[in-house]
């Protein structure tokens, strides 16, 4: 890669920072952000100019105990106590105040990703382009870039911004002390003399640009592995999460040796990086470990000479000795962050890809347009899947209140990829859909929060929204009766409740809510006739009060009799622009 790359490439790349860094720094907080960073600053100044004074302090002390003079030495020891005590006071107050800042640009940060990542269905969009194959650059595990990274960039951010202003202060600072110690070095070569000035700091460049140039040849891996490290350890916990999840699903079907071997797989695989990681740290370290020994007699074996011919004096030399230390370390400030600046290279580039997904799918969520109305009307609306494969091609529909409708269809036409359409979060259709606001959507596999009953039967709403009575009569009507008494549990009631009473739950919210319209997917599948006789009942007496209708999927000849028109997805032929024509015909 040529400089002229390497240099594009580091500008992009602090502009990926400044990105993700400056919205905070303008946001409501902005004040508080900003006068934290000052303080933090100041301080951090402040701690640097304690260094120089720290400096001064050796050549006045060690040139008291080579003179034997005991009153600069007592002397010497009190003024130490009190730069002391003030150096102590500046470092417990930058790092108090550090600590600040993190947490409140953690949480500033954080809630702005889950607005965004919330707001719009983007977190739906991007599993489905993640899972569809369509889009390898989807980020996995959001989860962690919302957790995990956010809190590792703004730590890392903060940390490694002070670490340079350190450096770079520190530098201007001890330079010149550096450069007015060492003197002049002359030598003779071929026949002409020479003379270097301020020979000690550039012996530091020296030594400083060879470390720096031989780290960046042994690390640069590491911000690969960085990366790779985060998602596989993501990937592992995800698929945990999962197996508890569907942990009942897994043991009726004795999975559980399955799951083992996936879980081992995907741990082998986060060992395996981590060797790879853990290896090349390794041999980081081997050169760092040297890098910083060898710095500790270096500037005493190039100041000897001075020493020993008796130019300079003790004090002289343990000045010089800590000046170029403070230089060294400023200079050397890219090879002792390099892994640092690895998982921050990382970490960035995590939360920029999240952070690019969740603006393109609130993009690509442009293209159909929904508004209010009292019937439902779709017009032009085209529905295709993530591969780019068109289920519908410019279909119109249309329901008038008090209609019942059943849609039907082979396996995998797009029954449920239509309801999502006419619920406004598939996006890749497009088209104009009107429908009554107040409508729900009740889907096979329903939703429940983990908490009390009641916050699982209103959701989303607020569980103050809906009296007890309310509650409990809608138990009653959607036949759960033994759960009046329950309302206060607190349980996971997706895994405590039966398939069949997960859906009679989700009837409850809907008769407890009394929406308009109703769309219900396959909403009693899991339901034995009776009970599904009755339930259906209630809802069309309720959309008959309520001045709505119902549309509903479902393949028991038994709904049919509870709806008056049909919705038939057919296939159409091969070639044909769409793979299956809506048909509208009376049951």
């Amino acid at each position: 890669m040529s400089f002229s790359t390497k240099l594009a490439s580091f500008r992009a790349f602090v502009r990926t920072v400044v990105k993700l860094s400056m919205p905070y720094f303008q946001s409501e907080e902005k004040w508080k952000a900003r006068g934290l960073f000052i303080a933090i600053v100041a301080l951090n100044l402040g701690s640097v100019y304690m260094a120089v004074l720290f400096n001064d302090w050796y050549r006045v002390f060690y040139d008291a105990l080579q003179k034997y003079d005991e009153p600069v030495f007592w002397s010497q020891i009190g003024r130490f106590t009190y730069l002391a005590f003030i150096a102590i006071i500046i470092a417990v107050y930058r790092f108090y105040l550090t600590q600040l800042l993190e947490m409140y640009w953690r949480r500033w940060m954080t809630g702005h990703y889950l607005r965004r990542w919330l707001g719009g269905n983007a977190f739906y969009q991007m599993e489905l382009t993640r899972f569809s194959g369509t889009a390898s650059t989807t980020p996995d595990n959001p989860d962690q870039r919302i957790s995990e990274d956010v809190n590792s960039f703004t730590a890392q951010t903060i940390g490694l911004t002070m670490g340079v202003l350190n450096s770079v202060v520190t530098l201007a600072s001890f330079v010149g002390i550096l450069w007015g110690l060492s003197g002049a070095f002359a030598f003779t070569l071929g026949g002409n003399s020479y003379t270097i000035h301020g020979f000690m700091v550039w012996m530091a460049v020296l030594y400083c640009l060879v470390g720096s140039l031989i780290t960046h040849y042994i690390g640069r891996s590491q911000i690969w592995l960085n990366f790779e490290q985060q998602r596989r350890e993501a990937d592992f916990r995800h698929h945990m999460v999962r197996v508890r999840e569907y942990s009942e699903a897994i043991a009726l079907d004795h999975g559980q040796a399955v799951e083992k071997t996936h879980l081992d797989t995907r741990f082998l695989s986060v060992l395996a990086n981590y060797l790879a990681l853990l290896k090349a740290q390794k041999n980081l370290i081997w050169f760092t470990s040297f890098f910083g020994q060898a710095a500790v007699v270096f500037p005493m074996i190039v100041a000897a000479p001075r020493y020993f011919s008796k130019a300079i004096q003790l004090g002289d030399l343990m000045q010089i000795n800590s000046a170029f230390g403070r230089v060294q370390d400023a200079l050397s400030w890219f090879v002792d962050s390099y892994s640092s600046l690895a998982a921050w290279r990382a970490t960035t580039d995590r939360l920029t890809s999240f952070d690019d997904a969740i603006s393109g799918a609130s993009r690509d969520n442009q293209a159909l347009q929904t508004k209010d109305a009292t019937a439902l009307d779709a017009s032009g609306l085209t529905v295709a899947l993530p591969t780019g494969a068109v289920l519908l091609a410019d279909t119109e529909l249309h329901a008038r209140p008090g209609d019942r409708i059943l849609l039907q269809g082979p396996s995998g036409s797009g029954k449920s990829t239509l309801f999502r359409t006419l619920a406004g979060i598939w996006p890749f259709a497009r088209g104009n859909v009107a429908r009554n606001q107040n409508a729900m959507f009740i889907p096979q596999h329903p939703y429940f929060p983990n908490g009390s009953l009641r916050e699982a039967l209103a959701y989303p709403a607020p569980a103050s929204s809906y009296t007890d009575d309310a509650m409990r009569q809608a138990l009653i009507d959607a036949l759960l009766p033994d759960l009046v008494a329950e309302l206060d549990t607190i349980d996971a009631w997706a895994q405590k409740l039966s398939g069949g009473e997960q859906q009679r739950l989700a009837i409850a919210r809907v008769l407890l809510k009394q929406p308009a319209w109703i769309f219900a997917d396959e909403a009693t599948s899991a339901l034995d006739t009776a009970a599904e006789t009755t339930l259906y009942r209630k809802l069309l007496a309720m959309v008959d009060k309520t001045g709505g209708g119902i549309v509903s999927i479902a393949h028991r000849p038994s709904v049919a009799e509870f709806h008056a028109q049909r919705w038939e997805l057919q296939a159409q032929p091969e070639g044909a622009p769409a793979r299956f024509d809506l048909k509208l015909t009376p049951v």
